[in-house]
């Protein structure tokens, strides 16, 4: 409870984006203080080996990952694992840095439990990522999260993706390609069928040539609709890939208790945390659906709560990821998510 009745509300005292960097410079700071390490690893970490999960041919020690856009330079996850996570995944990674769209771009809407943002992809490019991956202490998965800059047309986009896969591969444990974010002109675009397919397979076909494969996933929107769903299906069966990341954050508003004055005043960004929940659980079960019960696939969006979760898992996902969950409830939500888990294998 130290989180959310101590360090909440001090974080909460500031503006969303520097409190994401007092928050990382508190994680830096503790490192050299192991007794905090320590207390994390203690009051956090569930051992159980009832919680391990095997997918993709890599072994989980828990079901509950963290989403990529908190760690997009790969800057923090070994202290980040200490919090009790299965997996943590870092990124978006683009080629090269860039600093994403203007500022402000990062909205809390509290009474929601929500967050508005159009960061744009904002990130220190691939090089810099691995740099600081050469640093994994290998205490958890790390999943590559790769996307193409802004710069680059959607019809070279393919390139930055390759480029992203062969300089992050030795240092990740599996790759998501985003193609959905919505905070990055007309990257939306590129999940129709077409232009997947010729992503996907170009990633296949270089990890084939490499002595060990990795897991390739693809994440997708939430405002797809069931003939774009549909469409994401068949590729996910034609290109054979490794799973689904389901889902990114929402451009609808619906669920929020801003007035239309106040939404318009925020203007555009993707949309995540309680309002997403239902729409995307519905997109896991329409997927289910249509490529069977026992298609890999990692929930994300809108998991706030431990009956949240079991909700993903029982709509067919075999993982899950918070992100805007752990900006409001913290490490504690982790520990409620497998203590669930644990009390449904037991009841079960």
């Amino acid at each position: 409870m130290m989180y959310k009745s101590l360090l909440r509300p001090f974080l909460f005292s500031f503006e969303p984006e520097t409190a994401h960097k007092i928050t990382f410079c508190l994680l830096k700071i503790f490192k050299f203080f192991p007794f905090f390490a320590l207390l994390s690893r203690y009051r956090y970490i569930n051992d159980n080996t009832l919680l391990t999960r095997e997918l993709f041919g890599l072994k989980f020690k828990n079901s509950v990952g963290l989403a990529a856009g908190l760690d997009k330079n790969a800057e923090a996850y070994n202290e980040l694992a200490d919090s009790g996570f299965g997996f943590i995944e870092i990124g978006t990674v683009t080629p090269k840095a860039q600093s994403g769209n203007p500022q402000p771009r990062l909205f809390r809407i509290i009474n929601d439990k929500a967050i508005i943002n159009r960061m744009g992809f904002n990130n220190r490019g691939a090089d810099h990522a691995v740099e600081n991956l050469k640093k994994n202490k290998h205490k958890i998965i790390i999943g590559g999260n790769i996307g193409k800059n802004t710069t680059t047309s959607n019809e070279d986009a393919i390139n930055d993706y390759v480029y992203c896969f062969n300089t992050l591969f030795d240092y990740v444990d599996y790759f998501v390609v985003n193609v959905s974010c919505p905070n990055i002109k007309d990257l939306h675009k590129l999940q129709d069928k077409n232009s997947l397919i010729a992503i996907l397979e170009k990633l296949k076909t270089i990890n084939k040539s490499k002595p060990a494969q990795k897991p390739i996933l693809l994440k997708i929107s939430p405002d797809l609709n069931e003939e774009q769903l549909n469409e994401i299906a068949e590729v996910a069966i034609e290109t054979a890939i490794d799973g689904i990341v389901a889902t990114n954050t929402t451009t609808t508003r619906n669920g929020l208790s801003l007035s239309q004055n106040e939404i318009d005043k925020i203007a555009n960004g993707g949309l995540s945390g309680k309002p997403l929940t239902e729409k995307s659980t519905g997109v896991i079960r329409f997927l289910i659906s249509k490529l069977g019960k026992d298609y890999p696939i990692i929930a994300s969006g809108g998991i706030m709560s431990a009956d949240d979760a079991i909700e993903k898992f029982k709509a067919g996902a075999k993982l899950v990821q918070i992100y805007t969950g752990f900006i409001y409830e913290g490490p504690e939500l982790i520990k409620d998510i497998n203590k669930a888990l644990l009390e449904m294998q037991i009841t079960n």
